[in-house]
């Protein structure tokens, strides 16, 4: 027979339980509601603000190669629902085309992620437009349909999916996002095995706090270009 607990001993106990609740609401439906709210704002805002920009750019990009502006590929978010994800063309039309032929030359450690630092697809704006991370614009629109998040993983292809062990596909419990720990840290030039770790330690802490912190990190990173490419 376990022996009672003294009244402070109790009330200790009680408070105990009582935060644990408090924490697991907060975690399960507070968190993502702030989140989500957070990123309809958001992605509202700047899709109206950069209207105008985004006109311009589309026309640019029509007068330095045929094709269309908009390029539409398909990626796999939250718990492996596919999903169409939006961004500026920087590649000539037969990019994926062309892909097969340059395959050999991946600078991407570990083989799951295909990059390339003078990839002979990418056009002349699209070198400009993906240094800065202009090219990511359009995802404010998944970003506003909840395909995806202003901070999460990166949102992966289907094909790279495919090679993930289970370790990895832990990646996936979460919607992907247009900017990351690993995004602000290096971009490309971080090893996959890396930002897979990056991507985890995000999950296990994410908050709306750490989500912030990201963003203005964002701006800086963009702006140095380092890694981008």
């Amino acid at each position: 027979m376990q022996p009672s607990l003294a009244p402070s001993q109790l009330r200790y106990r009680q408070m105990q339980l009582y935060w644990q609740r408090i924490s697991w609401l907060r975690n399960r439906f507070l968190g993502p509601m702030l989140k989500r709210s957070f990123d309809i704002l958001i992605s509202a805002t700047l899709l109206l603000f950069l209207t105008i920009p985004a006109l311009v750019m589309i026309a640019v990009i029509r007068l330095d190669s045929p094709g269309s502006a908009f390029f539409c590929q398909k990626r796999v978010g939250k718990h492996g629902r596919f999903f169409n994800m939006w961004k500026f063309r920087s590649m000539y039309i037969d990019a994926e085309q062309r892909k097969a032929e340059l395959l050999a030359n991946n600078e991407m450690d570990g083989g799951v992620i295909f990059k390339m630092r003078q990839d002979p697809r990418i056009t002349r704006i699209g070198r400009f437009i993906r240094k800065f991370s202009i090219d990511e614009m359009p995802q404010l629109w998944n970003v506003f349909i909840g395909d995806m998040s202003l901070v999460g993983p990166r949102p992966p292809l289907p094909r790279e999916v495919a090679q993930y062990t289970p370790y990895e596909r832990q990646r996936l419990s979460v919607r992907p996002g247009i900017t990351c720990v690993w995004q602000v840290s290096g971009r490309s030039d971080i090893p996959f095995k890396q930002q897979v770790e990056m991507d985890l330690h995000y999950i296990s802490k994410q908050s709306f706090l750490f989500d912030i912190v990201l963003l203005f990190k964002t701006i800086p990173a963009v702006l140095k270009a380092k890694g981008a490419y």
